[in-house]
């Protein structure tokens, strides 16, 4: 797989290394030769250097073909702009865009061609809620700019859901219970899988659908 990333900070690096690990083609682009010039010795990569949210610098470093591209600086108003050149000017399938100042993250979405967003401190707020919440649904992740959102469940003894199986559950069809995790197992859901008080449930909804699966699993 084809991958951009814009950006060779602390996070675009790593993001980088990590899928060049993982035998992706990485091409990575930043504006500034010295930092290229220092992380390039160590990461055997594509490089570019030019600024990204200019057209002809994209072209000039052939981000053509690239099924995903990372908008990974450490500017909002940059990112949004690598994003919107990467989908209306190149028909990225994917782009994924790093949010860094909370308040912006409603800018994010479709209409700037992002698909996914990834703000750090909404990931760890809603990771530290739901190690402490029994009982209420806690959205982790979005895509498609809000359409898709994952979101964890940890079924309390009063559960409706409790004691049911994932095909009594009747979630809508938009919706879907993607795994279970029960004693630190990872439990693939099955029709027939029945769900226990305790169970941490990821279910996998739309907007339309957030309400009644929360309703299935919590009573709420």
């Amino acid at each position: 797989m084809k991958v951009t990333i814009a950006g060779a900070g602390n996070v675009g690096t790593y993001i980088a290394a990590d899928l060049r690990e993982a035998g992706h083609d990485v091409l990575v682009i930043d504006r500034n030769p010295a930092v290229v010039a220092r992380v390039k010795e160590t990461l055997d990569l594509t490089w570019f250097v030019g600024d990204a949210c200019e057209v002809s610098s994209l072209h000039a470093a052939g981000i053509e073909g690239s099924e995903v591209l990372v908008a990974a600086t450490g500017g909002d108003e940059d990112n949004l702009v690598i994003s919107l050149l990467g989908k209306q000017e190149f028909a990225i399938p994917r782009v994924v865009a790093r949010v860094n100042h909370p308040k912006n993250q409603w800018l994010f979405n479709e209409t700037w061609g992002v698909d996914v967003s990834v703000s750090t401190p909404h990931l760890l707020s809603a990771l530290v809620e739901e190690a402490v919440s029994v009982g209420s649904m806690v959205r982790l992740l979005q895509f498609e700019g809000g359409q898709a959102r994952l979101a964890e469940v940890t079924l309390a003894t009063d559960s409706p859901a409790a004691g049911l199986s994932v095909a009594d559950l009747a979630v809508p069809r938009d919706a879907s219970v993607v795994a279970v995790l029960r004693d630190s197992h990872v439990v693939v859901p099955r029709g027939d899988t029945v769900l226990n008080a305790g169970d941490e449930v990821m279910v996998l909804v739309t907007p339309d659908s957030e309400d009644p699966v929360k309703a299935i699993l919590t009573g709420r």
